[in-house]
């Protein structure tokens, strides 16, 4: 994978849930390891590095807990640039979905009012600029009412969509911007916009991360790695099985670039 871009400026981009940390019942509970932390920390040593996730920035950066590396919350719509030690960036923040914040949290009490209340199982989580509901509790016979119910609220809300994860229901703003646009700004504001020099790696698990892999595949130059246990239609070219092979990929990653000219 690596032959030929000793000379390439590689950009390192992360999902968190699935790609950092495993996929688990409690959402506030999907802490990444201590191994995973440090395997990251040096990777972001050696590269930019960004983790770009559907949760909230906040909650992103407490799981982490790293200082060298950027923060996109949101799918994207809650971006962050880390300063580092040699000022490659001062701070820059960016939220192009920020006049909707006065819906979202409308959305998100209709919801938990409706739906947290009302059926078993079923959680709504404030990702700031989505509003997840995650119903991997929720017992089946209960599933279609409850994506009834979520779709009538939305109803009030013509500027929002609702897209499918995993176990979850995700209602986000209705606007052109996903986690490859996010992926495509920070290598902007990066100034790392040079197609022939710059090779953007991406590891994700979720089709949301599709957005990313499909940004990817349309340079013509970069890494789509999909983090996926069982075969899955995808933009992305290469595969990882779960976690702990993300956590190894990593560590290699970071080891070539030290043994690198």
């Amino acid at each position: 994978m690596m032959k030929g871009l000793k000379r390439k400026k590689i950009v390192v981009f992360l999902d968190y849930d699935g790609t950092l940390s495993p996929i688990v019942d409690d959402p506030d509970r999907a802490f990444m390891s201590s191994e995973m932390r440090e395997a990251v920390r040096e990777v972001a040593k050696c590269f930019p590095t960004a983790i770009i996730s559907g949760r909230s920035r906040d909650k992103v950066k407490e799981f982490v807990k790293l200082s060298n590396v950027h923060y996109a919350g949101s799918h994207g719509m809650d971006i962050t640039m880390t300063p580092t030690s040699d000022n490659e960036v001062d701070g820059v923040s960016f939220q192009p979905a920020k006049k909707f914040l006065p819906a979202i949290q409308q959305i998100r009490e209709v919801l938990e009012e409706e739906i947290t209340r009302k059926i078993e199982g079923a959680m709504v989580e404030d990702n700031r600029f989505c509003v997840s509901v995650h119903f991997r509790h929720v017992h089946e016979r209960d599933l279609e009412n409850l994506k009834r119910k979520v779709e009538t609220v939305l109803e009030r809300y013509p500027d929002f969509h609702i897209t499918l994860g995993k176990k979850v229901m995700e209602i986000r703003p209705t606007i052109n911007w996903n986690k490859g646009h996010a992926m495509e700004y920070y290598l902007h504001t990066l100034g790392h916009t040079n197609v022939d020099d710059v090779v953007p790696l991406y590891i994700g698990d979720d089709r949301t991360d599709e957005d990313a892999f499909k940004v990817i595949q349309k340079r013509g130059q970069g890494i789509a790695i999909l983090v996926s246990s069982i075969p899955k239609n995808t933009r992305a070219s290469y595969s990882l099985k779960d976690p702990p092979q993300v956590l190894a990929f990593l560590l290699r990653l970071a080891r070539w670039r030290k043994s690198s000219p």
